[in-house]
C-alpha cells in the first residue's frame, strides 16, 4: 500500500528521509574511497531534490582531511538546504574530528554514540626531513627556482625559520575559516570557552559543550521526529567496476595507509 500511495491522488505519502553516507578521507582527486567535492556532488544534489525529502541524514565517519574540499562539500549542503528549505540532521558514527566535524556542523543538528569522537578544529601539516639522510650518501640536491618562496619547506633542505613563519600564517588563515564556520552554525550553543585549540571530545562532553546536540542514532532518532511510518532513501558514491574488484591496487594500498594513519591520531 505504501508504494501505491505515491500514485493515488490526495493520498497522502508516508514521510521519506534521504541519507547520504560521507565516510573516509577528505581529498581531492580520484583516489579510492576518498570523499571530495566532485565525486559527492552528484550524491548530495540527488538527495535533496529526487522525491521532496522531509529531511536529508548525513551519515559521517571520518578523520577529515583537505580544508577545501570540507568547506565545498559543507557549502554544497548548506546551499541546497536553504534553497530547498530540507533540515539536515548529521550522525556521527566512530569520529567526524576536523574536516569531518566541518562537515557535520553543515547540520542544523549533529547526533552521536555515546562513544563517538568530534571536535579537531585545527589545521596540521607534517612532513619529513631528508637534508642529513641524502648527505650521508652524497646525493646533491640541484633545485632551481624562479621566485623566493617556490621551494617553500623542501624536504631535501634544512627547515628555514621564514619557511615556518609562512606556513603558520596559512595554518592561521584556515582555522580563522573553520572557526568562523563553527561559530556561525552553533552559535550561541558554544561553550563559553576556547574550543578551537584542536582538543577531541567524546560523548556526553561534547554535547556539555555545545559541538554536538545529543546522543542518538539514525533510524530512531528519525522515526521520533517524523513518526514509525518514515522510509528511509540512502544515497552514497558508487564505486567503478575496476575499484570493486581490486584494480589501482597501488594507489589503493598508499591510500588505504593514509586513512589508517588519520583514524589512528583519534585512537581509532
Amino acid at each position: 500500500m505504501t508504494g501505491m500511495k505515491r500514485f493515488i491522488p490526495f493520498m497522502k505519502s508516508d514521510p521519506v528521509v534521504a541519507v547520504v553516507r560521507l565516510q573516509g578521507v577528505i581529498a581531492s582527486g580520484g583516489r579510492g574511497g576518498a570523499l571530495n567535492d566532485a565525486a559527492l556532488a552528484p550524491v548530495i544534489e540527488k538527495a535533496f531534490r529526487k522525491g521532496k525529502p522531509a529531511a536529508v541524514a548525513l551519515q559521517i565517519n571520518s578523520p577529515g582531511g583537505s580544508p577545501a574540499q570540507s568547506s565545498l562539500i559543507a557549502a554544497r549542503i548548506r546551499r541546497l538546504a536553504d534553497e530547498k528549505e530540507i533540515p539536515v540532521f548529521a550522525f556521527v558514527e566512530d569520529v567526524a574530528a576536523s574536516g569531518g566535524y566541518w562537515l557535520a556542523v553543515a547540520a542544523d543538528e549533529i547526533w552521536t554514540d555515546q562513544n563517538s569522537v568530534v571536535g579537531s578544529i585545527g589545521v596540521i601539516s607534517a612532513g619529513f626531513g631528508f637534508q642529513d639522510f641524502i648527505a650521508r650518501y652524497g646525493i646533491e640536491r640541484r633545485v632551481h627556482t624562479a621566485g623566493n618562496s617556490k621551494s617553500l619547506l623542501d624536504p631535501f633542505q634544512a627547515e628555514k625559520p621564514e619557511d615556518v613563519a609562512r606556513l603558520k600564517d596559512l595554518q592561521e588563515q584556515i582555522h580563522g575559516t573553520f572557526i568562523d564556520h563553527v561559530k556561525t552554525r552553533r552559535g550561541n550553543k558554544l561553550a563559553d570557552r576556547d574550543l578551537f585549540t584542536g582538543e577531541i571530545w567524546v560523548g556526553q562532553k561534547a554535547i556539555d559543550d555545545g559541538l554536538t546536540d545529543g546522543i542518538g542514532h539514525l533510524v530512531p532518532k528519525m522515526k521520533e521526529r517524523f513518526g514509525d511510518k518514515v522510509r528511509f532513501a540512502r544515497y552514497g558514491v558508487r564505486r567503478s567496476f575496476w575499484n570493486r574488484i581490486g584494480a589501482q591496487v597501488i594507489d589503493d594500498v598508499s591510500a588505504t595507509l593514509e586513512e589508517r594513519a588519520m583514524y589512528a591520531r583519534y585512537g581509532l
